[in-house]
């Protein structure tokens, strides 16, 4: 699993998000941009990661980040998470998991004692000029939003 390290360039993405919608990195050039990998819409770790970022937009926004998800799940199963949670934030579709291992947030992990192949919890945050500015590995649900802000700190 290759990784990113602070000074790379984040590599580019277009993904559909829960609306059907093409969302492309280059629609945050010249903004700040948390992007977070996650294995699943509405089970329970995906959910506390994803409503710690809905309750953490307007601290986000005050430091001018925007924030996405990404996930293997089809853009309905995204919209339907989107609603449950009130979520307002785009969740993008990653079916073949493609900007995952660009990201280096596809590979093995242990679940319940089983090692398998998937999405590894990664979250990463962009400059503006589209560099890697901080990036996170296997970072607990709950701290993604609190690793963000301490690097924009």
């Amino acid at each position: 699993m290759a990784r990113l390290a602070v000074g790379d360039v984040a590599p580019r993405f277009s993904l559909r998000d829960q609306d059907g919608n093409r969302v492309s990195s280059a629609d945050f050039k010249g903004r700040m941009l948390l992007v977070y990998f996650y294995p699943a819409a509405d089970t329970p770790g995906c959910t506390d990661q994803a409503c710690s970022v809905r309750d953490a937009r307007k601290d986000l926004s005050r430091k001018k980040v925007a924030a996405v998800g990404i996930s293997p799940d089809a853009p309905d199963a995204q919209k339907k998470f989107d609603k449950k949670f009130s979520l307002g934030f785009p969740l993008l579709s990653d079916p073949d998991h493609e900007v995952a291992q660009a990201y280096g947030a596809w590979g093995q992990k242990v679940l319940f004692g089983r090692t398998i192949v998937g999405i590894v919890r990664s979250s990463f945050l962009i400059d503006e000029r589209g560099r890697i500015a901080a990036a996170w590995y296997r970072v607990p649900a709950k701290r993604t939003v609190a690793k963000a802000l301490e690097a924009l700190a």
